[in-house]
């Protein structure tokens, strides 16, 4: 039995993949029942989920602290927590000082989404980070993922902030730029250009506030963003 609080984007895609295996409830804010009956999980009160064996949260970086205060309550004795946020060290430490000790932690970062994964899950790459979980309960998930064609990686929530400012945080950023400069499709482009124009098209998809979550919570983002965009100026004034 699995609990999912939050049906935005991303919590459709996994309450779609995890219902093909698994009993789903989802709890969402505003009524979703239909869609998500749709994808074969059941809406369910916002204590029933959270009485889950699993209780996995996909809500916004900047609403966690609050979910977590919430869900605390209601959470059974040994239960697990996921996380699936794409910054690891803030939500690992919400999840440490708001859960009770009696319960698992396991910070996640699927390194997917909605476009990406919507007709596989093959050759997918997800972060994990064992906070508080025991072995035997840890390589069972392992497991599963990897029968799932999915690229597990371990790493430390530092570990995964340092790298994901890079490969996560900056392509968003150049991609947000792209956007705001208005880059067109042009029938004379080169290879490289269309693939600045996947960037762009993939980033579009995504909302505002993930984009922002995912600089203003990494305590790595705006030290990466800033370091490029030096070496853009210094480029440019090269170039006369």
């Amino acid at each position: 039995m699995i609990g999912i609080i939050g049906f935005g984007r991303f919590g459709k895609l996994m309450a779609g993949y995890l219902a093909k295996d698994f009993n789903v409830s989802v709890y969402n804010r505003s009524d979703k029942a239909d869609a998500i009956q749709n994808v074969g999980a059941s809406s369910k009160s916002f204590s029933q989920v959270c009485r889950q064996p699993i209780v996995i949260l996909a809500v916004p970086i900047s609403y966690m602290q609050a979910v977590l205060k919430a869900v605390a309550p209601h959470l059974k004795k040994d239960s697990l927590i996921v996380d699936v946020c794409s910054v690891k060290i803030l939500p690992v430490q919400w999840m440490k000082a708001l859960l009770p000790d009696n319960i698992s932690i396991l910070a996640t970062h699927p390194m997917f989404g909605p476009d990406s994964a919507a007709a596989s899950l093959k050759g997918r790459k997800i972060v994990l980070c064992p906070e508080r979980i025991k072995t035997a309960h840890y390589k069972r998930i392992i497991t599963y993922l990897e029968s799932k064609k999915l690229v597990v990686i371990e790493a430390t929530p530092e570990e995964h902030d340092r790298k994901i400012a890079l490969s996560l945080a900056l392509t968003h950023f150049i991609g947000r730029s792209l956007s705001d400069f208005g880059a067109p499709e042009l029938d004379i482009d080169t290879e490289g250009y269309q693939r600045l124009l996947h960037i762009l098209g993939v980033v579009e998809n995504d909302t505002w506030q993930l984009f922002y979550d995912m600089n203003k919570y990494n305590p790595y983002a705006h030290e990466q963003r800033e370091l490029f965009i030096t070496a853009m100026q210094n480029i440019n004034a090269r170039l006369g």
